[in-house]
């Protein structure tokens, strides 16, 4: 009797274990499928950082204590991103001409300050314009850094200004940032234009011919019919998420998604907190932003860069303080579900907004990026999938916008 419960005990203990090594591994899968096809994150906010002198891209940096960046070229590729739209971000301001002047001046020193990283790391990272460039780079085993101005300011009333830009490298403008501007209405101000203005339409006429990708990320809903009804190229969305998920005036409505599937776009899923998920009642964490709007005003009505500059800082250290209050990549992901279940599989993708707010419990910086793919893996997502979330949509509009260009030509 005793062998026999002996017996019984060991092909226990095999069944269990059998049962033990069968469960997927899907973080080393997604790790796997990192270094299988080509991810892109269509929304980092660096460049700012990239003008801060004692800050070198090229070195690995920790997130403990105080956050400074969430991207950096080696935890690029320890999280296996192949490639990046650096976001060269002006703040809306009054609209002088001073001012037009002043923030064409910051474009232009990040987009030296990007295309410097470049020069000075041609062993990593390699500038690109082109969706094939990025292909090849990654043959080569080199990362990609591309471009896209976030709030069209510095265009200022100049249509001839998105020809400059684009030939400096810019392949997509976010059409507006926090306030309206004169190019159409923000979804967090209060309507000006109802929707594009007269020169916001001339503005997506010019994109359209130039073959520089229209982003609707940060504009009304009425801007954003608007671009629909008069773009007569796809659209992205590079860092936005599901209203339906999260009501937050930024992310998309059913609707929207609706509409962005007939024009042919995509949505690049934004991992900012607040925009997946509404953030629970903290006191101590509102009175430190409180305390710091005193201190400093508006974010998105400082002027003065030097300040805005301190308020980021800040404003990321009690990001820090207070990360229990985050989301998490579950919480992401039900984000994607929702739109895949919605509108299917081609019309999604992943702009993080790192370095501009985003990042997740579980998902912080570049590096832990493969904690999204695990999870969608565990969810049932193919590889296949995965190739198209992780940059396979978004370079698909990408080509379409360049192609539909070189027709008008």
């Amino acid at each position: 009797m005793r062998s026999r419960n002996y017996f019984l005990m060991l092909v226990g203990i095999v069944l269990f274990t059998g049962c033990t090594q069968a469960e997927p591994d899907y973080y080393a899968e997604a790790l796997k499928i990192h270094h299988e096809v080509l991810t892109i994150d269509t929304h980092i906010d660096t460049p700012m950082l990239l003008l801060n002198k004692g800050w070198n891209i090229a070195e690995e940096h920790s997130l403990n204590g105080n956050v400074i960046s969430r991207v950096d070229l080696p935890r690029m590729k320890k999280g296996g991103l192949d490639a990046a739209f650096f976001a060269v971000f002006v703040g809306q301001r009054e609209r002088t001409e001073e001012n037009y002047r002043s923030g064409q001046e910051e474009a232009e020193e990040m987009i030296g300050a990007v295309k410097g990283m470049c020069k000075s790391n041609p062993s990593v990272i390699r500038f690109a314009i082109t969706p094939e460039q990025a292909y090849s780079n990654r043959q080569e085993n080199l990362l990609t850094a591309f471009m896209g101005l976030e709030n069209g300011f510095p265009v200022a009333r100049d249509i001839t200004n998105i020809k400059k830009y684009y030939d400096m490298g810019i392949r997509y403008m976010t059409l507006c940032h926090t306030k309206n501007n004169d190019i159409c209405d923000s979804a967090n101000d209060t309507p000006e234009h109802n929707g594009l203005s007269e020169f916001g339409r001339k503005v997506i006429k010019r994109m359209n011919e130039l073959g520089m990708i229209i982003d609707v990320s940060h504009i009304s809903d009425k801007s954003f019919y608007d671009v629909i009804e008069l773009s007569s190229a796809p659209v992205v969305a590079s860092h936005s998420s599901a209203r339906a998920i999260c009501d937050n005036p930024r992310n998309m409505t059913d609707e929207m998604l609706l509409k962005l599937k007939e024009n042919g776009g995509v949505i690049q899923m934004c991992i900012l907190s607040a925009y997946v998920k509404t953030p629970p009642e903290n006191p101590k964490r509102d009175e430190d932003y409180a305390a710091l709007e005193k201190k400093y005003g508006k974010w998105n009505e400082i002027n003065d860069k030097t300040m805005s500059d301190k308020y980021l800082t800040e404003w990321m250290a009690i990001e820090a303080k207070y990360p229990g209050d985050l989301a998490t990549v579950k919480d992401f992901v039900d984000h994607i579900d929702h739109v895949v279940n919605l509108i299917g599989i081609d019309y999604v993708g992943i702009g993080t907004d790192f370095d501009g707010g985003g990042g997740l419990r579980d998902c912080r910086d570049t590096s832990e990026l493969p904690n999204i793919t695990a999870e969608l893996l565990q969810r049932g997502y193919s590889k296949d999938d995965l190739r198209k979330i992780w940059g396979g949509n978004f370079m698909r509009v990408f080509k379409r916008v360049i192609k539909l260009a070189e027709k008008n030509i």
